[in-house]
């Protein structure tokens, strides 16, 4: 039966990647028609009746306890990002809230006194739907050179990362692995919509993308949550060519996150860096390459 709800969309979905051999169930030998555990097999894990998890997991029952969901959360072998959707799935359910459009995003004056004072550093403040709320100069030509400089400004033309990834030529030929930091910003996305699940522009985020893009369609049916607070990412920018950074979120409550990327000391990327800095700092410089080549044929 077709899982009607999103706690039993995660839960079957989840279930049908894990095989017996990595839980220690056996098989003796026989084929089965459908990857994954059976529903049994995940509830007898679990230490709940088979009967229990199936109504749960075709959104039959919204009352399972912390207990219960902890139980099953280890039997499916989820991470502590996983555990706390798993959890906030169970709570939305049970609170059935309704979508609602919701408040405006703001960059708090500390915020942009930090990205003032990483003007050093590539720096951009993201939402929780990863809109672009504010950037320096250099976290602008790192990341989105190409986009004007002042749309984080303009609350109806504010970029959005995620688009960008997956509709945008431009961002995936910035990265080496494109796939590993898309899959990063759709869990991401995934950790959002199980905290606010009645944010109406996240659900219009989500409809929208996964009609333009098929990769992105897949990854969001594939349920997988990774935390990607820290993680090295190759990049190959158009002006300044290969480097690798460590791109480091920074959280302070439930608000909008600041994304700082930094390089090795005396290390080539730290010069590719550099490079770009001096770029962006002469007069009427632009990050965009293709007018950065027509500016340099007229010199």
């Amino acid at each position: 039966m077709t899982a009607k709800s999103p706690l039993g969309d995660f839960l079957h979905t989840r279930r049908s990647q894990l095989r017996p051999e990595d839980v220690g169930v056996p098989t003796y030998g026989e084929r089965r028609r459908v990857p994954g555990l059976r529903r049994e097999e995940l509830a007898l894990l679990a230490g709940v009746s088979a009967s229990y998890y199936t109504r749960l997991e075709q959104g039959q029952s919204l009352s399972a306890s912390p207990e219960v969901l902890d139980a099953i959360a280890g039997a499916l072998r989820l991470n502590e990002s996983e555990r706390q959707y798993l959890l906030d799935l169970a709570r939305a359910g049970r609170q059935r809230t309704r979508a609602r459009r919701p408040v405006p995003e703001r960059v708090s004056e500390p915020t942009r006194q930090l990205l003032d004072v990483l003007g050093d550093a590539p720096a951009i403040v993201l939402g929780r739907r990863s809109d672009v709320l504010a950037w320096n100069r250099l976290g602008h030509a790192l990341f989105a050179g190409h986009v004007d400089p002042g749309a984080p400004d303009v609350p109806g033309e504010r970029p959005n990362m995620a688009r960008l990834l997956f509709l945008d030529p431009h961002l995936r030929e910035l990265y080496g692995d494109w796939p590993s930091k898309a899959k990063a910003a759709v869990g991401a996305l995934r950790l959002t919509a199980g905290r606010h699940p009645e944010d109406a522009a996240l659900h219009a985020l989500v409809g929208e993308l996964s009609a333009k893009s098929g990769e992105f369609a897949a990854m969001w049916a594939d349920h997988r949550i990774k935390p990607c607070s820290v993680a090295p990412y190759e990049m190959r920018h158009p002006l300044v060519g290969s480097l690798t950074v460590t791109q480091q979120t920074l959280s302070y409550g439930p608000g909008p996150v600041v994304v700082v990327a930094t390089t090795e000391p005396d290390s080539s990327s730290r010069a590719a860096l550099t490079l770009l800095a001096q770029a962006i700092a002469r007069s009427g410089f632009s990050t965009d390459p293709a007018r950065t080549r027509s500016r340099v044929g007229q010199g």
